[in-house]
């Protein structure tokens, strides 16, 4: 018997983290200290959240000065859906007070990383983003889904089509809601309507040379809508 008890006194440690894990699906968490240490912006400081999954996140990783030499705050977290981000986005964008945010994100929902999806839902999910930010006075910059042709960690889901058709709904919300849209697509797609090689190293996510060709589309983005009323 007393082995049994402490078999179990071993395991509850473990059984309480990953109980934990899953009750913050959204892994809501995962930047409270950073965003605590931000405190409230500075007279005349207009920040910029960029939010969205690993293709976000990775931007700092690669390119760090882009970020740090201009007040762009980065709340990207890898493999997330439009789900997770949407239940993020008040303490990750909201409370942090940005003059814009920048939403990029439905990629990885059409590969099912959160299970079966459709674009309706997608586009409501970023819609909704995109409204929660308009509600609070935040300047919004709808980004277009970065083109691909398979998914190396789940093949065969022919997402090509299915950016083009989602990217279409983004842009003609954007275009009804004066919403500044953001079209990296253009600029990096290939004859497959994937993305170019030069420009990714997995077919997904950018290579240094790909966030080179997104960084001016951004950076014009973001003036435009600092200009806007």
């Amino acid at each position: 018997m007393k082995k049994i008890k402490s078999f179990f006194a071993l395991l509850l440690p473990f059984t309480i983290v990953s109980i934990s894990q899953a009750q913050d699906w959204p892994d809501v968490n995962h930047f409270t200290e950073d965003n605590a240490k931000l405190g409230e912006p500075l007279s005349g400081e207009k920040r910029i959240v960029f939010i969205g999954n690993s293709i976000t996140k990775c931007w700092s990783d690669m390119h760090p000065d882009f970020f740090s030499a201009k007040h762009y705050i980065n709340r990207g977290i890898g493999g997330q859906t439009t789900p997770q981000i949407l239940i993020r986005f008040r303490p990750d964008v909201i409370n942090l007070k940005p003059a814009v945010v920048v939403i990029l994100a439905g990629t990885n929902d059409i590969a099912g990383n959160t299970g079966p999806t459709t674009l309706d839902i997608i586009a409501g999910n970023i819609i909704s983003m995109a409204e929660l930010a308009k509600a609070n006075g935040i300047k919004v910059i709808l980004c277009s889904i970065l083109p691909v042709y398979d998914y190396p960690w789940k093949p065969g889901l022919e997402p090509a089509e299915k950016i083009i058709t989602l990217n279409y709904m983004l842009k003609q919300y954007a275009d009804k809601n004066g919403i500044i849209y953001a079209d990296y697509f253009s600029s990096v797609v290939d004859d497959r309507k994937g993305m170019i090689k030069e420009y990714t190293y997995d077919g997904v996510h950018p290579n240094d040379a790909g966030y080179k060709v997104m960084e001016p589309i951004i950076e014009e983005a973001i003036k435009k809508a600092l200009l806007l009323p």
